[in-house]
């Protein structure tokens, strides 16, 4: 999006030039002194363009067109085009950060204007009717939610505040360094000529009060466990993991034959196709034939198989205690039916269903089954002290590395506040190490506390200290990450297991979900005027 802000002011800065090449032509055309009657209107009429594109100009660079047209109404205050050009442009920064290496996949092409380009065929709508849409329904749902906060007299902390404050002295830093002047200068270049500093301050406040605010809502839920019982009671398997190993036989592993034009393009035909599919099942359907009871033996057989004939690397995939949402929907109705047990092994077919209800092969999974967990554990509370590494050295791609000097010199310091720590040992003694000496901002306000860590949450080594079996209340230890150095100490097992975790999460995200839509379909809105907004922007450079 840097680099469509820049042309923009490129072609802004032509359009300035244009009406100064037009002013001097003018000028040319007074020394002529042909004065007459149709060269004077012909002159006042380039004088009255001149002075329309002048003021044009002027009236873009002040933004006042973009601050005093209202875009949108929401519970009675209004938004003007610059307010609702934030959501829009940062709808657009969103998606191209996102998918901006595979636009085109969308339909969209991020050189062409984009109120230039239909995304529906069917409506007419465009691109910029998209993100404009998606900005009106994301500033809705803010102001809403603001409102709410409003009435229920919740309002930014000192720590929110002091994050605006940040983001603020960093545009301006950003201004400088790209040669922007100031923050305006930068914000403008992102956001057009309406944005302000104050503009923006307010935005990012308004943002941050309705995400705050609906954490506050979340954190004041509570489930007894007659509430999760009832939660899992039709999605057991849900809130499981499961351990399995897979093989995949695609059908373009078996094509043969083909014809291959000047370009080197091949192609199949219609029975060459379906003759690979076959092969792909009698392959699938000799490895299931061999009553395989391990993975071992598994492996043994993919290798065998005549098409890795030449691939000394053929095996199949393991996975270990993959949570349910993260399995396929193929894979996942197989290994939670009723009677599944360790050691079974199946052939699962991979295929689509097209509208005249043709199904499409595409290939076969082999899929060996490991073992589930219910995740009926306890989470880990434990406090940590970090001793970052100081130092380094960063290539071009902002990757730091560390000498073997640096780490040393990190770990000694770990071992130095560890032994602080065991001279008086307490945990009340090793929170207070950890606010004065942790170089973990995040925890230090809480002596370094960690509560209900959760499998995925910490790097490995923290976590693996966590969860080793023979743990118990106050162990001590220090733990080398890609961070640094952590002075660890176990406050002991939680009081909620991890399936408990993940069906609150569950019960959470449902309650925030309707209490947010509750607030926001109350919202009254009511459309203005929008074309003084960025609707014709270029996204690609």
């Amino acid at each position: 999006m840097s680099a469509s802000s820049k042309k923009k002011l490129r072609n802004e800065l032509e359009a300035a030039k244009l009406t100064e090449r037009q002013l001097a032509e003018q000028k040319e055309a007074k020394k002529t002194k042909l004065y007459t009657i149709g060269f004077v209107v012909v002159l006042v009429a380039l004088i009255a363009i001149a002075v329309i594109v002048g003021v044009s100009q002027t009236l873009t660079n002040s933004g006042v067109r973009e601050k005093n047209t209202t875009a949108l109404t929401v519970n009675g205050t209004d938004l003007s085009n610059a307010d609702l050009n934030y959501f829009y442009i940062d709808e657009l920064n969103a998606f191209y950060s996102e998918n901006g290496s595979y636009a085109a996949l969308f339909g969209l092409d991020v050189t062409l204007p984009l109120n230039k380009q239909v995304m529906d065929e069917e409506t007419g709508e465009t691109w910029a009717d998209h993100f404009l849409s998606a900005a009106k329904s994301s500033a809705t749902a803010v102001y809403s939610v603001c409102d709410a906060a409003a009435e229920a007299g919740h309002t930014l902390s000192e720590e929110e505040l002091a994050t605006v404050d940040s983001t603020m002295n960093t545009l301006g830093m950003y201004g400088t360094i790209y040669g922007y002047g100031d923050a305006e200068g930068y914000l403008k270049a992102m956001y057009g000529h309406g944005a302000t500093e104050e503009g923006y301050r307010s935005y990012m406040e308004k943002c941050i009060l309705a995400e705050s605010f609906q954490n506050v809502y979340a954190e004041s839920l509570n489930f007894e466990d007659a509430d999760l019982r009832a939660a899992e009671a039709d999605n057991y398997n849900q809130y499981s993991s499961y351990t399995y190993n897979y093989y995949y036989l695609g059908s373009t592993l078996f094509l043969e034959g083909g014809t291959t034009d000047e370009n080197g393009n091949t192609t199949y035909s219609d029975e060459e196709k379906a003759a690979s599919i076959v092969a792909a099942e009698e392959a699938a359907n000799s490895l299931i034939a061999q009553n395989i009871t391990s993975v071992e033996e598994l492996d043994a057989a993919i290798a065998a198989l005549p098409i890795n004939a030449d691939n000394d690397t053929a095996s199949s995939t393991h996975f270990e205690d993959q949570p349910y949402n993260n399995l396929s929907a193929t894979i996942a109705e197989w290994l939670t039916e009723s009677g599944r047990k360790e050691g079974d092994i199946a052939c699962l077919k991979n295929s689509s269903t097209a509208d005249d209800g043709t199904e499409n092969i595409y290939g076969y999974y082999i899929v060996y089954f490991g073992g589930s967990n219910d995740n009926n554990f306890a989470l880990k509370n434990a406090r940590h002290i970090l001793v970052s590494f100081e130092g380094g050295t960063t290539d071009a791609t902002g990757v730091t590395t560390y000498s073997d000097e640096e780490k040393a010199a990190a770990k000694a310091a770990a071992e130095e506040i560890l032994a602080e720590y065991e001279a008086a040992p307490s945990e009340s003694a090793f929170a207070t190490l950890a606010t004065l000496r942790s170089t973990d901002t995040g925890s230090t306000e809480n002596g370094g506390l960690y509560e209900d860590i959760y499998p995925g949450q910490m790097v490995t080594a923290f976590e693996e200290w966590c969860y080793d079996e023979s743990r118990k209340a106050g162990d001590t230890g220090i733990v080398e990450t890609e961070y640094g150095y952590h002075v660890m100490y176990f406050v002991g097992d939680s009081d909620i297991t991890y399936r408990d975790y993940k069906i609150s999460n569950d019960l959470t995200v449902d309650a925030v979900s309707e209490w947010y839509t509750n607030i926001v379909n109350a919202a009254t809105v009511t459309e203005g005027n929008p074309e003084y907004m960025s609707l014709d922007m270029v996204i690609g450079g």
